[in-house]
């Protein structure tokens, strides 16, 4: 395509430099040729009716000689190149400015027709075969006594229109060939603005067909080529991050799910060829039970991340008592929390607050959260739950004091598989998706979840929510 669309471009340039030469070829030549047979028959026809209403005239009247009249229409055509006679109506040669006075042999004009402009006052051809070459020639009658006595013809060749024509046609062709030059300005135009970022563009577009989702290519244009070429790498560098994250989730669950397979392979193994005695099946069945229990949240958790990306979150939103459904999931908590000696502190506003959300999924997102919290958090520490109502909003934090993210990590921690290095040294048993799952349900309440953590000092993520109008009647 970049190909023929150049070569389509230059092809169109050179038949328009071609059909220019056909027009200036004949279109012009005839127009001007015509304009100057037009304007010279104009000249010769006021000339005629001059002769013929003076010296003509006098000499059909006797008041003057026709030596004289000879020598005042050879004046005439000197000065103006012209042939000038004067002839009877039956065709005899009066008077011709070409040749001298001889009355012993009289000229006729065999075929003389006044009648053969029809209409017009010029008329171009051999004018009865006087001539060897065309010549335009014009009639002016000359009248006495209310009669035509004769007829003043002026000749003049087509060599001199023709001349006259080719010059201007000259002065064409040189317009014809600036101009084609100059519209050489719009084929560069082409070439520079369009055709090499469409080149580029093309390029581009191939190596991403091919999976080279890193390739990278430049227009340093600000129109909307340019935009288009910033549009196609801005969309192949999201499409080149989302394969990459694809390859991260598939070595993630692979990494995530072959571990405890391996454990319980080994176990199991173990124990069928007596490497583990019977008497410590028991505990082992225990350790394999809690892998099962492990694999099973994982794939839980990737189904409910599945269903949020290919149904997006399906709501149903109901008032609820927010503060009641923060009772509820830190009393779940309560085993969990008393075997690390971990302290529950609620700090909620008002004995009820009123909010409008799914209920369900709220309190999943408060079950991931403080899930999160206490694997984080030191022995002999506190969690602190809190609401705070502003602008028919209320903000809920969840804050521990544990062992915090690093800063290069805290942009990461709702991603998919994500685990701190801390993390997986403190707890092997999270999936890395409960943060991941938690902002696709506060995103899809149109709210927004942000996290604020020192390393070494401990972590609090605070999550929005709309307060039921109710609350406010």
């Amino acid at each position: 395509m970049r190909r023929t669309l150049y070569l389509k471009f230059l092809v169109a340039y050179l038949i328009f430099g071609f059909f220019g030469f056909i027009i200036v070829a004949t279109f012009v030549y005839n127009m001007t040729e015509d304009h100057f047979k037009k304007e010279t028959a104009e000249a010769m026809y006021q000339e005629a009716n001059m002769i013929a209403g003076s010296y003509a005239s006098d000499l059909y009247q006797n008041q003057t000689s026709l030596d004289a009249v000879k020598n005042q229409i050879d004046g005439l055509a000197a000065y103006t190149g012209n042939i000038i006679w004067i002839i009877n109506p039956s065709g005899r040669m009066v008077l011709d400015s070409s040749s001298d006075i001889d009355v012993s042999t009289p000229k006729y004009i065999s075929g003389f027709n006044p009648t053969i402009t029809k209409g017009s006052y010029y008329t171009i051809g051999t004018f009865f075969q006087s001539f060897d070459q065309d010549v335009i020639s014009v009639f002016a009658p000359i009248t006495y006594n209310y009669k035509v006595q004769g007829y003043v013809v002026i000749h003049q060749t087509m060599e001199d229109i023709s001349y006259r024509t080719n010059k201007v046609l000259n002065i064409s062709y040189i317009m014809l060939v600036i101009l084609f030059v100059l519209s050489l300005i719009i084929l560069i135009f082409f070439t520079e603005v369009v055709y090499i970022p469409l080149r580029k563009i093309t390029e581009a577009t191939e190596q991403y067909a091919s999976g080279n989702m890193h390739y990278e290519f430049s227009v340093e244009s600000e129109d909307e080529m340019g935009y288009l070429a910033a549009s196609l790498n801005y969309m192949a560098s999201e499409i080149a991050k989302t394969e990459d994250n694809q390859k991260k989730f598939v070595a993630n669950v692979s990494h995530d799910f072959r571990s405890p397979l391996t454990s319980i392979k080994g176990y199991l193994e173990a124990m069928i060829d007596g490497t583990i005695p019977p008497e410590l099946h028991d505990k082992y069945l225990h350790i394999v039970l809690n892998e099962t229990d492990r694999l099973t949240k994982l794939t839980n958790s990737l189904l409910t991340l599945n269903n949020l990306n290919m149904r997006g979150v399906i709501l149903e939103k109901s008032v609820f008592d927010l503060n009641q459904v923060i009772r509820n999931v830190a009393m779940s908590f309560e085993g969990t929390c008393n075997a690390k000696s971990i302290q529950i502190k609620l700090e909620l506003t008002g004995d009820e607050m009123p909010v409008l959300a799914d209920m369900s999924k709220i309190q999943q997102v408060l079950y991931n959260l403080l899930d999160n919290a206490i694997k984080f958090s030191h022995h002999n520490s506190s969690i602190k739950i809190e609401t705070v109502e502003r602008k028919n909003k209320v903000f809920t934090s969840v804050k521990d004091y544990g062992i915090g993210i690093p800063k290069d990590d805290l942009k990461l921690v709702f991603d998919r598989f994500y685990k701190s290095d801390l993390s997986r040294g403190k707890d092997k048993k999270g999936t890395g998706l409960g943060l991941s799952i938690t902002k696709e349900i506060i995103q899809a309440h149109e709210e927004h979840i942000n996290v604020i953590s020192t390393e070494g000092v401990g972590t609090e993520f605070i999550f929005s929510l709309p307060v039921a109008e109710d609350n406010h009647d």
